[in-house]
């Protein structure tokens, strides 16, 4: 991906002298990338911290609201 922001960078170089294009095109461009790389990260973070670890037992989920399971006396 970085070799694609060098290649991106080297064409605008050239191009925007040539064809007027905006001074800022890349460095907006760039922004937006890394905007987005940090938004990428972001969400991995929150939904490694969050993400659930699947079904609880029933003795679990019974203690977690604080009940308790009737004993079988056999």
């Amino acid at each position: 991906m970085l070799q694609y922001i060098m290649e991106q960078a080297h064409i605008h170089k050239e191009t925007s002298q040539v064809l007027c294009k905006a001074r800022e095109e890349l460095k907006n461009l760039a922004e937006t990338y890394l905007c987005y790389l940090k938004s990428q990260q972001t969400c991995k973070d929150i939904h490694k911290q969050y993400a659930g670890k699947g079904e609880r037992s029933i003795k679990e989920t019974a203690d977690l609201v604080g009940f308790k399971l009737p004993h079988d006396p056999k």
